[in-house]
């Protein structure tokens, strides 16, 4: 299915059944999720559908999402990574990553980001790359841009989450972009 992706500190992998109770700490936290696309999970059953759901469209080859584990503590999830809505038709996808609140601020996006990239532009053949984040999400969007991700568009009231109104800026990255 999934190739293992590796970086200096991180591998990236399928994910497995093994991994449901990471899953379910990472998704049903609300700090982690804070800028997400969705409510926490309220049960482990939607930890075990997102497995199963990973494991579908990997196969169908229009969402893939991997693990995210250091190197030097295999098994432990710490977040995961995604190339996800893809258009073989128009050669591009939008990215996606979430790690653990306990590992922010360590550079673990700077690494799970051009891990993303390469496999796109390498192995899937695709021309654009896409991101959306909340505005409010310094981080993300910081990660994204050193990667080579340009501000393209800002959209406002996108999402309604939470009893909350959030805006989204939207970011681009084409295979001919310098990356930094």
């Amino acid at each position: 299915m999934l190739p293992t992706l590796l970086t200096p500190r991180l591998r990236l992998r399928p994910l497995d059944e093994a991994d449901v109770p990471a899953l379910f700490a990472l998704f049903s936290n609300p700090t982690a999720l804070r800028f997400w696309g969705h409510a926490p999970f309220a049960s482990l059953s939607e930890a075990e559908a997102l497995v199963q759901d990973a494991h579908e469209h990997a196969r169908a080859g229009t969402n893939l999402r991997w693990g995210v584990e250091r190197k030097d503590a295999p098994g432990q999830l710490i977040g995961t990574g995604s190339l996800y809505a893809v258009v073989r038709e128009h050669r591009r996808c939008e990215v996606g990553f979430i790690l653990s609140p306990d590992v922010w601020g360590h550079g673990y996006g700077r690494e799970v980001v051009p891990a993303l990239i390469e496999h796109a532009f390498s192995a899937l053949q695709l021309h654009r790359l896409e991101a959306d984040v909340d505005p409010r999400n310094i981080a993300s969007l910081r990660t994204l841009e050193r990667c080579g991700f340009r501000r393209e568009g800002y959209q406002r009231g996108r999402y309604h989450l939470g009893g909350e109104v959030q805006d989204s800026v939207l970011l681009g990255l084409l295979r001919d972009d310098p990356l930094t």
